[in-house]
This record gives structure tokens, sequence and C-alpha cells, in this order.
């Protein structure tokens, strides 16, 4: 199933902070030539499917990364088989049309997470041999139909989201999972649950990394990082921080976006940062996720870059990208 620029691969999953809505921005940033694409965060793949079916992933390497097992199992089944993944989204769908709600929540609690907690320990979900395309169809119907495509875990590492309020959800798109599936099971492309860091390590010249972590929260309840079951929180954003710098010391071209907290444009805008050539740019976004209603809305979000002036394409970008 070939792409062009009629035809983009859309991402499968809905995710929060998912990056969409922000790729007008993003996209002059991205440099004009690369050897290959890292992005330890994949979440719902915004970045790596526009570029994929911009034709720029062409005989290039692309490595995916995340430490939700979940995500990266669900990935690989789409990926590795696609047709019982659809057959058990099809049934989960005449399901859910059945029972609504009462459907998601027999989903979710008698049948998902029963499943999970039987599965491998995430630190040994690369040796697995197999994937299971029952429980990456129920991780595709829980995101299509629970509050907001939010993933969130309790401290006992259960799936605790409550069901969404759609009136007629689209649960299996057939074209869009296939299409997702070919563009995973492209050359070049692998599937890794592994820390950030360890996929940062050997980054250098020719690499261009693509970072959307958990972002670092603007109130003390607007946290959304509970994407394993340990979290993502301070140490962690430190970590990546140097992780980063490293990375663009080494010569790799950086792109991270993240939330405009003090704590980020503080760890961004430090000296080591600057002599990394690393830089921030100011962008307004949309919050998606928010238990209020009025409270979702228009709001800035940061992107720090080393890109130098000539990749960024300056005559491309529009005013709200200019630099504060």
């Amino acid at each position: 199933m070939p792409t062009d620029a009629s035809t983009p691969v859309r991402p499968l999953l809905k995710w929060a902070g998912g990056k969409r809505q922000l790729l007008p921005v993003l996209r002059p940033h991205y440099p004009s030539s690369f050897d290959r694409y890292i992005e330890p965060f994949i979440g719902s793949g915004a970045v790596f499917f526009d570029l994929y079916s911009s034709g720029r992933l062409k005989g290039r390497r692309a490595r995916l990364v995340d430490l939700n097992p979940d995500l990266i199992g669900c990935y690989r089944a789409v990926r590795d088989k696609t047709d019982a993944v659809i057959t058990a989204l099809g049934k989960l769908e005449q399901e859910h049309r059945a029972r609504g709600s009462e459907c998601y929540y027999e989903v979710r609690d008698r049948r998902f997470n029963p499943a999970r907690a039987g599965r491998v320990p995430e630190q040994d979900i690369d040796g697995l041999t197999s994937v299971d395309p029952h429980l990456a169809a129920m991780f595709i119907y829980l995101n299509r139909t629970g509050f907001n495509g939010l993933f969130r875990l309790n401290r006992q590492g259960a799936f605790n989201v409550p069901a969404g309020r759609y009136a007629d959800p689209r649960i299996c798109d057939t074209e869009r999972v296939r299409s997702v599936a070919h563009a995973l099971a492209s050359d070049g492309v692998t599937l890794e649950c592994i820390p950030f860091e360890q996929a940062l390590a050997d980054t250098g010249r020719g690499d261009f990394v693509y970072c959307d972590p958990p972002y670092a929260p603007l109130s003390r309840t607007a946290s959304f990082a509970q994407y394993t079951a340990g979290g993502f929180g301070t140490q962690d954003h430190h970590r990546l921080q140097k992780s980063v710098i490293t990375a663009a010391r080494r010569g790799a071209v950086v792109l991270m976006s993240n939330s405009t907290a003090p704590a980020t444009v503080a760890a961004y805008g430090a000296p080591a940062a600057r002599r990394a050539g690393l830089s921030m740019h100011w962008v307004p976004a949309r919050r998606a996720i928010n238990s209020r209603a009025v409270l979702r809305g228009p709001v800035d979000e940061l992107i720090i870059t080393n890109a130098a002036a000539s990749d960024r394409r300056t005559a491309e970008l529009s005013p709200a990208l200019s630099s504060r």
C-alpha cells in the first residue's frame, strides 16, 4: 500500500499531547537531510507518520521507542498480525454499538487489565516471541472510546480511564489500521520498548531526533504522566535534558516539544543547553485534555531545537514561531 501526498497516513491512536495539530509549526524545523530518525516517546506517532507520508523516510532507518509496553505491544500486533487485530476490533465495535459504556467497563476491568496482569513484565517485552492481537484490539477500542483518548495507570499499574461521552465513535477503521501497519512494517523501521536514555545513547551526526515526552506540568493538577506504572517525574525530565544536550553536542539534530513550565524554560535556557546550540521557540497550541471543558483552549507550548537556520527554512515560519 504505497503512500503519497494525497493519501497521508494518520495516527491510529489518540494520545495526550499528540502532535497532529502542531505539525505545521514542527515541519519547518525538520532537517533537510538526515540518515536516521529516532523518536524516544512515540505516542501517537504523528511526526513519524508525517515524515513517512512525505517520503522523507524513504531509504532511511527509523527507530521508534517508548517505555509503555501496552503501546509498543499494540503497534507490533498491528504491524505483524494486522488481519487478526481488525477482526477482533470489529467484534468490539459491534459489542460497543449494542451496550455502550457497559461494554467499555467490562472490557477494561474484566478483559484488558487481567490480560495485562498476566503478561510478561515490562522489562521483558522485547523478549516476547509473539504479540497478542486481542490485547491490541482492546487497547485501540479503549483508546477510541475512553475519556479523551487518555492512557493512565493507577499505582497498581491498572488502566483506569473512565468511558468517554461519544455519540458515534469510529472504532474499527480498517483502512487506517492497514495504512499504519504498512508504515510500521517499512524497511528500516523498528519498534522498541526501552528507556529514552538507551534510545538516545548512540545518537550523533546524521541523526534526527524528535522528543515529545510527557510534559512538565504547568500546575499541580495538570500532569498526565502516568503512561507507565512509574510515571514521568522531575528527575526523569532532568535526565532527559542531559541526554538531549549530549545528543546535540555529538551532532544530532534535535527537535523537542514540551510545556512552557518554568522548570522546562530554565532547563533548556541553561548555559549547557545554549552551548549545545539549543534554542527555544514559543508556539500556540490547544489544550485538549482537562476535566473541565472551559479550561481546554489556547496555550503556549515550547519547541526546543538546534536545527541550523538553513534547515528551519526560516521563510516558512509563522510569526508565532519567533523565539522570545
